[in-house]
């Protein structure tokens, strides 16, 4: 029995992240109350031609900075430089600037043994290159992201006047082998909350459910979004967001999804 003095008690919530990536958030969530529904909206895997990567990896001195922009970022790139033979230590010489978009995408960096020279202040790509205009002008920046990139992250960081190399370390698509049972809950909004992490997971849940049943249950429903750049591909839907965590970590999601609960007018940032 859910304990009634937790927040998120006799909350159903949906994660919609892929399953190696939701389990500290599934956990934070039980441990407030909730009952906590996977449903993986997207799905990862390698580039389908490792050329362009490997060239990359293989050529790390000639670049200033590498951004990683996300945790699989992370995974990829070293799984990668695993499979080629790559030291780690080679990521990040004494010269080699690392910035990091978002405190999980940091973590798994330093957990990796390499030292984050910038962790970003805001949730976007795009804060992230206007708040390094000043230290990557002129440099060679080594960018790896998804196939799904976008295009307005490299375009602020040419802005800023770094020379930027875009690499695709990852794929990303829709998830397969959906689950009925919970489809049909959220079809019916017996669930209280679904949470987004990124704008592709959004895009593959409109297109599972439909785009004006998504507009719809987004009244009965709450929509969650793990920062700014996925509240506004859900916004621009037509679909309504009801909670932006203020700080795109398992602690700030799981904290912004709480205070929403318990007060919400003032502990979560509506949009």
């Amino acid at each position: 029995m859910a304990n009634p003095d937790k927040p998120l008690a006799n909350k159903r919530i949906v994660i919609t992240r892929a399953p190696e990536q939701s389990r500290e958030l599934a956990q934070a969530l039980e441990h407030l109350g909730a009952e906590v529904i996977s449903l993986p909206m997207v799905s990862f895997a390698p580039p389908e031609d490792l050329q362009k990567l490997d060239e990359h990896l293989r050529r790390l001195e000639l670049f200033d900075a590498i951004l990683f922009l996300s945790q699989n970022a992370v995974r990829y790139i070293f799984d990668r430089c695993a499979q080629l033979g790559i030291e780690c230590e080679m990521l990040q010489s004494s010269n080699r600037f690392i910035g990091a978009l978002g405190r999980s995408t940091a973590r798994a960096l330093e957990e990796k043994g390499l030292h984050v020279s910038y962790l970003a202040k805001e949730g976007t790509g795009e804060a992230l290159a206007r708040e390094l205009r000043e230290s990557l002008g002129g440099r060679r920046v080594l960018l790896p992201r998804s196939d799904r990139g976008d295009e307005r992250i490299p375009s602020a960081l040419r802005e800023a006047g770094a020379y930027v190399i875009e690499v695709i370390a990852y794929r990303t698509a829709p998830a397969t082998n959906l689950d009925a049972g919970a489809l049909a809950r959220i079809r019916r909004a017996e669930v209280d909350a679904v949470i987004f992490a990124s704008p592709s997971a959004f895009q593959n849940f409109r297109a599972v459910i439909g785009g004006r049943e998504v507009e719809e249950l987004s009244s009965p429903m709450d929509l969650v979004a793990i920062g700014p750049t996925t509240a506004r591909s859900i916004s621009e839907s037509g679909a309504r967001v009801a909670v932006q965590a203020e700080e795109a970590s398992v602690p700030g999601l799981a904290g912004a999804i709480a205070g929403h609960y318990e007060h919400p007018s003032a502990s979560a940032r509506l949009v």
